[in-house]
This record gives structure tokens, C-alpha cells and sequence, in this order.
């Protein structure tokens, strides 16, 4: 008997005109009966070269396996790519990190569009994958959940916990001399203990909760560590899960609403997650329709405390949030607190509330997440600036144990580069570090500034300088830094004029960020600014530049 399911899979599996198609399917195994089954797209972002992704391919064997297992399924693997941010971080390949983004997502919609797939699992590790299947999973509006890969247990080193940040901040201290080569090699070797992506609330387990609170994934998988039997059940689960989905024809634009959108905000400010959220969720909700731009995020981060001791301000990682009940835990107190919107839908086929219902309270005495009366900050975080050198708005991640005013001279960098060699030798006490020709454009890419925030941190100087740049930040950068200064240096922002002495400052209570330059002379330097266009483009980085909206519109490359 043919699926009820098959909505799309049907136009080339039973229509008569169509038997080179149907001799394709059979050549890959399909017999008679498979051909009436809705077809699952199970798309991995799997690949050798980086922990948070080496695992995937395996992860959608095993989905695969069950998905196979549902009688009215077929499922079918197919991949798309991945960058390594870890890896790429402090290198020209940054520059390719966002555009990443862009291309798994056209990918992701080029694939199920053209192979006619009626539901998609895209399972997904790092960065860039999560925002990049997400948007697609909007354009394409068909049944879909996504699957999280996980993050990574913590490493040890002479009885100290371990991340990826670690490694960073191990290059500051080595710069001044407080390390040894020995102790610098050993914090290198075990930072990572393996497969999973980067433990503290940085970009990719910000992005991860931010989905599972929106309702796109599975209960628990956002915090569900990649090595774990609870991830693994989780292959298991998604089966039934995406066969309820069909049946119920319960679609992305379904449950991508404003008001997940709100929900997922409300929980990164109160978990402390990353500035790449900003850019990620904005050009989510526009491959579904939902209006949302940075301004929303200061609403919400207006009337969400700030609640999570993780790192990279905090001490803990996802790892240890796990064990105490992971995300859902989370969700269920803002629940309570009258912060979280529990009539939402979800890919269970049942709303926010109903998921919750069953799901423990956090544990008391626990130690990672305060109190709403008693919390770390009492607004959120992520701020939103504007100001002459934002007049189209910046995003700050204050968490409060840096201040929230900073005033100094500027320290001017072209680059990422020269600013690693000016931390070591020349940055001083009340500088205000400048990183600029960073932007989507100017980069181009946008390359996150992690190297130059862990020199900060690593060289003592975390409490003592600032750092703005229209790139943008890892996860992991913490410190006292506004990113995605828009209008950006490349595209004639005021930030591409500033010059070494001039005095920035940065007054959080004021949501502003201004340099001290009459208009006489801002006049006189934009006469004289040249845009600096750096080595010719080819492929990717050149159709980015050309494409790519600014930051504050989330940096979609399809206007």
C-alpha cells in the first residue's frame, strides 16, 4: 500500500512518465515497495577534520538504520559540508567560516528540493551547520527535526579542566611568560579528549539549546554529550519522531513562530550564549517570514536576567549542565518564572509546556544556574549599541564582570594579525583595541576574533582594555568587546577612520558606543579614506562580498 506520507518522493516514484527516475531508485536498492514510501533526507555534516563533526556520519548511519526499520519510510543519507571555526580561528580560513553558512544551507534546500525528499534530519556539529540546515529547513517548509551531535567531555591537564578556549588563553600566557613550554604543550594535547563540539556556551551549544528551545529538536539533544548513551538513544527516538511529524504534517513555519523566536532569545541571554546568536537567528527567522531584527534582542535582553555561571565568563561547560538536567531543566524554571511562551509547538507534536511537564526541576543546591532574584546580571548580556561609530547598531557581550563603561584611546589594527602582535608589544592598560576591515564585506567573511580576545585574556589584560571590531566574536571570547560594528569599515563606517589616540567610549547603561571626532574633522578623514580592497577575489569570498547584507540583517546573501 503506497504512504500517505510520500507528498513529494510520489511525483517521481509513481508517475509512469517518469521510469529512468524509478531505474535510478531501484539501482540504489529500492525494490517495488520502497518506492511508495515517503523518502527521509538524513543529512550529515560529518567530516574527519574536526571533532565537533567527526562523529556525525556514524550518528546518521544509525538514524538511517532506524529510520528504515518504520514501515512507511525509506530514509537516504546525504552530506554537506562543514568548516572547523576551532581551527580556523587566528587564519585567513575564518573568512570562510560564515560563508559556510550560506552554502550549507543552499545545499541543504538544492538537494530535498531537487531529489523530491519529504521530510529532513539534518544532523549537524559545529558553528555554522546548525543556522546553515535551519535556514534551509525554513526555505524548504517540509517535516523536519534536527539532530545535535553534542559537545565534547572536558580535558584535563594537571588536574585543571579543559576547552578549546584553554588553548587560546595558553598563547597569552605564553606571550608574557607565565607558562612553560612543557605546561603550554600539555594544555594543547588535552584540551579536546575527542568527539564533540566545544564545551562552554559558545556559538555551536548556544546555537544548539537556542533550536531545541524553538522547538526544532529533540528534548535533551542540545545537551546530550556526543559520547553518551543518551545520544545514542537519540538516534533511536528521531524515527518516531519524524514519522510523527508527517503524520501530523507539523512543518518548520509551524513552529518557527515570533514567538519561538522570543523564546529561544530569552534563553541565551539567561544561559550567557554566544554574539553569533544575533546574526544566526536573525537570517533564521527570515527564511520563514518572521520580522526580527537586533533591537529585539535588546527587548528581551531588557527583562531576562543574566543566570548561567558557564564558561567562557563562568566555570562551567555543557557537560556539567547535563548533569543536572540539561536544557530542559533550564527551560522548565524560565517556565516557571513567567519568561518562556509554553504554548509553542514543537517537533514532539506537543507544546513547550506539555514537553516540560514531565522534566525535573533543577536539582537544589546546584551551583550553575542563580536564581532570577539572586542571578548574575539582572539584564541580559548581549547588549545592542549604537552611536556614531554604530549608527546602524553593534552587539556587546557584557556579563557584567567587566563594567559598563569604558572610556580610552584607540589602539588602531587593519587586521587580526597585526593586533595579535600588538597585544604583545605595544597594547596598554585603558586602551581601547580597534580590529577593523573585518566586516562581512571587508573581511571578507567576518572572521570572529577569537585569537586576539584569548591574547587579551591570556596577557592579563582582560579587565583593562577593551576590544570593538565590525567582525565578529567566537563563542569563547569574553572580556570587555563589541562586535559587528555596522556600518562596517569597508563600506565607509566611521569605524574606518578612527586613528590611534582618538578617544571611544562604550557606555552600556546608554546602549552606546561613540568616538570623540568633530564633525569637521570626520568630514575631512572621509574625503581622505581610500577602501582598503586588499588581494583580488575568486569564488566563494568574491560572491559573498557581492552578496552579503550587513550585519545587522543578519549577513543573508538571497536579498
Amino acid at each position: 500500500m503506497a504512504s500517505k506520507f510520500n507528498k513529494y518522493s510520489r511525483i517521481i516514484t509513481q508517475d509512469d512518465s517518469l521510469p529512468a527516475a524509478q531505474a535510478m531508485l531501484y539501482a540504489i536498492g529500492m525494490d517495488e515497495n520502497d518506492q511508495k514510501k515517503a523518502q527521509v533526507g538524513i543529512v550529515s555534516t560529518g567530516f574527519q577534520g574536526n571533532p565537533c563533526n567527526m562523529h556525525l556520519n556514524d550518528l546518521a548511519t544509525a538514524v538511517k538504520k532506524e529510520v528504515d526499520v518504520q514501515e512507511d519510510l525509506y530514509g537516504l543519507i546525504f552530506h554537506t559540508i562543514g568548516v572547523s571555526d576551532g581551527i580556523t580561528n587566528g587564519t585567513t580560513g575564518m573568512m570562510y567560516s560564515l560563508p559556510s553558512r550560506e552554502l550549507i544551507a543552499d545545499s541543504i534546500e538544492a538537494v530535498v528540493s531537487a531529489q523530491f525528499y519529504d521530510a529532513v534530519i539534518p544532523i549537524v556539529g559545529c558553528d555554522k551547520n546548525m543556522p546553515g540546515a535551519m535556514i534551509a529547513l525554513g526555505r524548504l517548509n517540509r517535516p523536519a527535526i534536527l539532530m545535535y551531535g553534542g559537545t565534547v567531555k572536558k580535558g584535563k591537564w594537571k588536574d585543571q579542566d579543559l576547552n578549546i578556549v584553554s588553548a587560546f588563553e595558553a598563547y597569552g600566557e605564553r606571550m608574557r611568560g607565565n607558562i612553560s613550554d612543557f605546561d603550554y604543550k600539555g594544555i594543547i594535547k588535552h584540551s579536546i579528549p575527542g568527539a564533540g563540539a566545544c564545551g562552554g556556551m559558545y556559538t555551536a551549544n548556544s546555537m544548539a539549546a537556542a533550536i531545541e528551545c524553538m522547538g526544532m529538536s529533540l528534548p535533551y539533544s542540545s545537551s546530550n554529550p556526543a559520547v553518551s548513551p543518551q545520544k545514542q538513544s537519540e538516534a533511536t527516538r528521531m524515527a518516531k519522531a519524524i514519522l510523527l511529524v508527517l503524520e501530523k504534517d507539523i512543518k518548520p513555519r509551524d513552529i518557527m513562530t515570533r514567538s519561538a523566536f522570543e523564546n529561544a532569545i530569552t534563553l541565551i541571554m539567561a544561559l550567557g550564549g554566544s554574539t553569533n546568536v544575533v546574526i544566526h537567528l536573525i537570517a533564521m527567522a527570515r527564511a520563514v517570514g518572521v520580522p526580527l531584527n537586533i533591537d529585539d534582542f535588546q527587548n528581551v535582553s531588557d527583562r531576562v536576567p543574566f543566570l548561567a555561571d558557564l564558561k567562557p565568563s563562568g566555570r562551567f561547560l555543557m557537560e556539567d549542565l547535563h548533569d543536572i538536567g540539561g536544557i530542559p531543566a533550564v527551560m522548565k524554571y524560565l517556565l516557571n518564572e513567567g519568561l518562556l511562551d509554553g504554548s509553542c509547538m514543537t517537533v514532539t507534536g506537543k507544546t513547550v509546556a506539555e514537553n516540560l511537564e514531565e522534566v525535573a526541576d533543577l536539582p537544589q543546591g546546584q551551583s550553575i544556574i542563580r536564581s532570577v532574584s539572586q542571578p548574575l546580571k539582572k539584564t541580559g548580556h548581549l547588549q545592542i549599541l549604537y552611536g556614531n561609530l554604530a549608527e546602524q547598531g553593534a552587539v556587546a557581550k557584557i556579563t557584567g564582570k567587566e563594567g559598563e563603561l569604558f572610556t580610552g584611546p584607540a589602539r588602531v589594527y587593519e587586521d587580526e594579525f597585526s593586533a595579535i602582535e600588538g597585544i604583545q608589544s605595544e597594547v596598554q592598560p585603558g586602551e581601547v583595541i580597534v580590529i577593523r576591515n573585518s566586516g562581512p564585506k571587508g573581511g571578507p567573511g567576518m572572521p570572529e576574533m577569537l585569537k586576539p580576545t584569548g591574547a587579551v585574556m591570556g596577557a592579563g589584560l582582560g579587565k583593562d582594555v577593551a576590544l570593538i571590531t565590525d567582525g565578529r566574536f567566537s563563542g569563547g571570547s569574553h572580556g570587555f568587546v563589541v562586535g559587528h560594528i555596522t556600518p562596517e569599515a569597508y563600506e565607509g563606517g566611521l569605524i574606518g577612520v578612527v586613528q590611534n589616540g582618538d578617544v571611544i567610549t562604550i557606555d552600556i547603561t546608554k546602549n552606546r558606543i561613540d568616538v570623540a571626532i568633530d564633525a569637521t574633522e570626520i568630514e575631512r578623514r572621509r574625503k581622505n579614506w581610500v577602501r582598503p580592497e586588499g588581494k583580488e577575489l575568486i569564488g566563494v569570498l568574491k560572491k559573498f562580498r557581492n552578496m552579503v547584507a550587513p550585519a545587522s540583517e543578519g549577513c543573508v546573501t538571497d536579498k
